[in-house]
């Protein structure tokens, strides 16, 4: 059975049992652990009352409001998500042991390139106890061992998730680890961890992520924020770039895939602005804008964007609008103040939006789409670890594929060099 909360066991306790527990994790067959993740599943929804109560300490004791006690709450169709979630985990194939590449040395060795766990993966996050599920089912799948850091406002909600998930027959004791969240030295104890750890993947705000990638003697998989945008161009469909915008903005202002910037080509700008403007501040939204669209939109209650707020994530409902010239000038301004996480393109002209999708360097680039889809189940994958905005090891949503390994295995019949 795998670990619950033990407050008396120390960090390096943990990371010993976790070291230990990922090569008995390792050798579960493709069918053993299925059965787990089906049974964690329901064990999750047998469990929900548990969880609300846990969770509603959570959410009373944080003072939170706004985007940020969203970011925390569980509702029980929240809950139910989260087992489907685990199911649709259970449904995908499995990577371990896939054959990437296969051949034959003229001296007779067959070389083979196979996937493998990576081993331990330690993750620290905030606010979001659905994290602590996605992220521990998509390591058992892959037959990785776990060590979770959440963040102290979520105490509640992890210690019973994880107390629910440790309970289920078969988990290997230590292939679910969390750490003390009341202090920040296990933050510092698992980002040292190196040779009992073998990721660490920080997703949170800017603060932790710049943290951990600074301080860190464990490779990061490093999770982003998302400045997200939006380019409505000349060609663009007005009605269909309302629901992307509204969509994109107001649907979960608090995650990292809702967008935050809108931008929009000048031949249109002086039809778009007021229109789309008028729907933001009718969807609740707080505008800013630069010196073009706040003329154009005069009589509307848009304030004034300084240059931080190209930059920044609001995660709120507050979205900056700003006019640019063209195609080229999008790509510019994109790459100059975005997070490289998600942006989109709305336009008829497949030549612009062939130009967009090339020229724009972030994770994820849509054409007539809303960025919300940058998520794990939204791409198929069940869950997701986070959405990776650097080049490697990984980029843009990431799960079972990307927390793996590979080995070659060489088989001869005798041969010596």
């Amino acid at each position: 059975m795998a670990t619950t909360i033990a407050s008396s066991v120390s960090t390096q306790g943990k990371l010993l049992r976790a070291r230990t527990a990922a090569a008995k994790l390792g050798l579960l067959s493709t069918d053993e652990k299925n059965v787990l993740l089906l049974a964690i599943a329901d064990a999750i929804e047998a469990q929900t009352q548990a969880i609300l109560a846990a969770n509603r300490k959570d959410v009373e004791s944080s003072g939170f409001e706004g985007a940020m006690r969203d970011r925390l709450l569980l509702t029980a169709v929240r809950i139910r998500e989260m087992a489907q979630g685990v199911r649709e985990v259970a449904a995908l194939g499995d990577p371990i042991g896939e054959t990437l590449v296969e051949w034959t040395r003229p001296n007779g060795l067959r070389i083979r390139k196979v996937r493998v766990p990576l081993g331990v993966v330690g993750i620290i996050y905030e606010s979001r106890p659905n994290v602590t599920v996605d992220t521990a089912v998509l390591a058992l799948k892959t037959g990785n061992a776990i060590v979770l850091r959440g963040g102290k406002e979520a105490a509640c909600s992890n210690q019973r998730l994880v107390e629910i998930l440790a309970a289920v027959p078969g988990v290997p004791e230590g292939a679910i680890e969390l750490l003390d969240s009341s202090t920040r030295q296990s933050v510092q104890e698992l980002t040292k961890a190196r040779g009992l750890v073998d990721v660490i993947i920080p997703r949170g705000g800017v603060g932790l992520i710049t943290f951990v990638t600074e301080n860190s003697s464990v490779p990061v998989i490093e999770t982003g924020a998302g400045n997200c945008h939006i380019f409505v161009d000349e060609s663009a469909d007005f009605e269909m770039a309302d629901r992307i915008v509204i969509n994109a903005k107001t649907q979960r202002p608090s995650v990292c895939n809702a967008a935050e910037k809108l931008l929009v080509h000048e031949r249109i700008a002086a039809e778009y602005i007021p229109r789309i403007v008028k729907k933001l501040i009718e969807a609740g939204v707080e505008v800013r804008g630069d010196g073009k669209s706040r003329s154009l939109a005069a009589g509307l209650n848009i304030e004034p964007a300084a240059e931080q707020d190209w930059y920044e994530e609001y995660l709120r409902l507050c979205m900056a609008v700003c006019v640019v010239a063209n195609v080229d000038e999008a790509i510019v301004h994109i790459n100059r103040y975005s997070t490289k996480h998600s942006d989109s393109i709305v336009t008829r002209d497949e030549a612009s939006a062939r130009k967009f999708l090339r020229g724009v360097d972030s994770a994820a680039v849509y054409w007539n789409a809303s960025t919300r889809f940058t998520d794990g189940a939204e791409f198929g994958f069940g869950a997701e670890m986070g959405v990776s905005t650097q080049k490697l090891h990984c980029r843009g949503p990431f799960a079972l594929a990307e927390l793996t390994s590979s080995k070659y295995e060489i088989i001869g019949t005798g041969q010596v060099r």
